[in-house]
């Protein structure tokens, strides 16, 4: 495979959406408490700016685009997000299986990001 081209992320898709939709869930859910405003724009961000914000190459529909570091911080703030949140809201028995999958996006994303970070 060439540098240029973007590597195959099926699978670690798959894992960075599930991460997303906890981030979704578990984000305002863990600021409701404190703030109800907070916690809807908590969704309004974590949902809109990486709707709006992406690297050429990497999404068909190109809105704003950006570097691709700025694609990658968009995926790490996801995936704290969804720990932080799981952690702060939920029982352990939760965060740890949310924990792990975080983890496990890392891992799976690694080849995604050396390509965005060329980008």
């Amino acid at each position: 495979m060439s540098s240029t081209s973007r590597p195959d992320d099926r699978l670690a898709s798959v894992f960075r959406f599930a991460s997303e939709l906890i981030a979704w869930v578990a984000t305002p859910w863990a600021i409701a408490s404190w703030s109800l405003p907070l916690a809807v724009l908590s969704v309004v961000v974590l949902i809109g700016l990486p709707t709006l914000l992406s690297t050429p190459g990497d999404k068909r529909n190109v809105i704003v685009a950006v570097p691709g570091p700025v694609t990658i911080a968009l995926v790490l703030v996801q995936l704290v997000a969804a720990v932080v949140a799981a952690w702060a809201a939920w029982p352990p028995i939760a965060a740890v299986p949310v924990t792990v999958l975080a983890a496990i996006t890392v891992l799976l994303e690694l080849p995604r990001w050396r390509w965005l970070a060329s980008r």
